[in-house]
Order: structure tokens, then C-alpha cells, then sequence
């Protein structure tokens, strides 16, 4: 029996990150040149929410934490692992970061500059729209996993009834 979540989660699977990046060769070479690669420690903040994005970042190895300030509440978004890109909505909208990310173990990433992409978008004009495409498939992943979680009966009796109530 097929999860009714199914086809929506195959649709938006993420794409690998040469798919992501399919540009001629003077556009990769630039990508390529510019990229920069980093480490960071169990702990460290990588960056933090509200702060101007410096470029898109791919997880090479470790784990990490999204983490998020909402209406006077801390918010835990979920992890971040190995070959997942981080903060495409900064680096393709107004360049402020939408929240936080705390290494949950020692790891590295790459980062392609902000001013990289921005020659690159200038270049070859669908990549934009290539890394606009995966941030619509992020969001709708998330918008299945958030409704997973509701349809789980979290906050809910067996019986249906909400908690509290009786």
C-alpha cells in the first residue's frame, strides 16, 4: 500500500547538487574557484539568524541544528546533515539569514560566495531559477513533514479527542 504522503515526497526529493548546478563551464569554473571550505567544531554557531548571508553553504560531513527565534519563542527546525544545501532562501532573497546554525558534532562545509553566485546568476540566468526550483522542493517537504506530524495525532488522545479535554 502506497503512504498518501508518497508522490508529494518523490516530487520534492531533493536533487543533487550537480543537477542543482548544471551551468557551462565558465559559470562552474567560477563556482568552482570561488568556493571556499571550512570547519567547525561541536557547538560553534556557523552563523546566526538575522545575520547577512555570505553565500550558500553544502554540508560536507557533520551534523548540524536549524535553529530559530519566532515571537519570543526558540525554535528547533530540524537537522542538517552531509549533502544537504543550507539557506537558499538568504542567498536567493534579501541575504539576512532566517535562522541560526549550531553544530551538533564536528564536521565541514563548503561555501560559495554570495558575489560568486550573483556573477554566476549574471552568466548563465537559469541557475537562479535552477536553486529557486529546489527551495519550492525544500519548502514542500517540510510543508509534508508538518503535516505527517499533525496527521501522527501528536497533542491528541486515542480516542481523537484533543488533550485537556475530558
Amino acid at each position: 500500500m502506497q503512504s498518501a504522503v508518497g508522490p508529494e515526497r518523490d516530487r520534492a526529493a531533493a536533487r543533487p547538487l550537480s543537477e542543482l548546478l548544471a551551468c557551462p563551464v565558465a559559470t562552474a569554473t567560477l563556482l568552482n574557484t570561488s568556493a571556499k571550505y571550512f570547519e567547525f567544531a561541536t557547538g560553534e554557531t556557523v552563523f546566526r539568524q538575522g545575520e547577512r548571508c555570505r553565500g550558500l553553504y553544502l554540508v560536507i560531513s557533520g551534523q548540524l541544528q536549524r535553529r530559530a527565534n519566532r515571537l519570543q519563542t526558540r525554535l528547533i527546525l530540524g537537522s542538517v546533515h552531509a549533502g544537504e544545501i543550507v539557506e537558499l532562501a538568504a542567498a536567493l532573497g534579501d541575504g539576512a539569514h532566517t535562522y541560526s546554525l549550531v553544530a551538533q558534532s564536528a564536521g565541514s562545509m563548503m561555501l560559495l560566495p554570495i558575489d560568486s553566485l550573483e556573477l554566476a546568476f549574471r552568466s548563465h540566468p537559469p541557475l537562479r531559477m535552477q536553486l529557486l526550483e529546489e527551495l519550492a522542493r525544500e519548502v514542500s517537504r517540510a510543508y509534508v513533514i508538518c503535516c505527517a506530524t499533525r496527521n501522527a495525532g501528536f497533542g491528541r488522545r486515542a480516542t481523537g479527542a484533543p488533550v485537556g479535554r475530558g
